[in-house]
């Protein structure tokens, strides 16, 4: 098998796995992370429904960030999910973190989202 097929096959599967244990109802919807080399994006998504209710990303002139790959931006992003959501009358969510380790970016951006109010 092709080296980068075999290597998304497995992000893939990761990434099934942690969903299958995740689904985001009205009451406690899912914080979904995706993460690039250069920025960061953050949803809340009520699957019940099928709808973004809200999202940030590091990436656009509204971001305000000079670059999106780092661990001061996941915190920026993570501030700003929780700000919109809370907005929105959201308080708790479900923490997805899709194929990527809970660490560096992801785990920055979730605990900023944890001290801005959010509950996991």
């Amino acid at each position: 098998m092709n080296p980068q097929k075999k290597k998304a096959r497995q992000r893939q599967r990761r990434a099934w796995r942690v969903r299958k244990r995740i689904f985001g109802t009205p009451e406690r919807p899912r914080l979904s992370v995706f993460r690039s080399n250069k920025h960061i994006y953050a949803q809340i998504i009520d699957d019940l429904h099928g709808v973004t209710l809200c999202a940030a990303s590091s990436c656009g002139k509204k971001s305000g960030l000079k670059h999106g790959g780092n661990i001061a931006a996941a915190k920026i992003i993570g501030q700003r999910i929780a700000e919109l959501a809370l907005a929105k009358g959201i308080t708790k969510v479900c923490f997805d973190r899709g194929p990527y380790k809970y660490h560096g970016r992801v785990k920055a951006l979730a605990e900023a989202a944890r001290a801005a109010g959010l509950q996991f």
